[in-house]
């Protein structure tokens, strides 16, 4: 692995930590797997199930972010990524098998990054569909609060254009 890579991603991340060495493995195995670098737009797109410290090694190495629209969250909490090339058709889910058992967070973290590939994650079949290209939509103003958010967030409550903070769920249970 390039040091260049991993000090790259801690740059970006603040900190040395397991978390983020998962996500920088996980991007130099794409980068490997698809003999790619980096998005410059959306043709590259990934879907994190977590929220967790590797999906800045994501968004350091492979540019995917959610300003650009090519990072997307699924929260299921596992730790994989799905990623797809719009240009080719591909896709791909990494998922991490590595567990951490004995070693020490040090330990754990040089595995993770040098340690063989097959062990660390597996490769298989992406479980979502491919997500549509980012769409702009116009902003409404919400009549409660006075900001704005997009269209396709605003809901309307009692006869009233509101933002999802200032709309009142109507839930009776079932």
């Amino acid at each position: 692995m390039e040091q260049t890579s991993w000090e790259k991603a801690v740059a970006f991340h603040g900190h040395r930590c397991p978390g983020l060495a998962i996500g920088v493995r996980a991007a130099l195995v794409l980068q490997q797997l698809w003999q790619i670098r980096r998005a410059e737009d959306e043709d590259l797109v990934c879907i994190t199930e977590n929220d967790a410290c590797g999906v800045d090694g994501i968004q350091a190495l492979l540019g995917c972010t959610m300003g650009k629209g090519n990072l997307l969250y699924h929260g299921t909490g596992k730790m994989a990524f799905s990623f797809y090339d719009r240009k080719n058709g591909r896709s791909c889910r990494l998922y991490l098998k590595a567990q951490r058992g004995s070693r020490s967070r040090e330990e754990y973290q040089e595995y993770l990054l040098h340690g063989p590939q097959e062990e660390i994650f597996s490769i298989g079949e992406v479980r979502t569909a491919l997500p549509e290209r980012a769409r702009l939509f116009a902003s409404r103003v919400c009549e409660v609060c006075g900001e704005a958010a997009p269209e396709h967030k605003m809901r309307l409550q009692e006869g009233k254009v509101v933002c999802l903070d200032c709309f009142s769920t109507y839930d009776r249970g079932w």
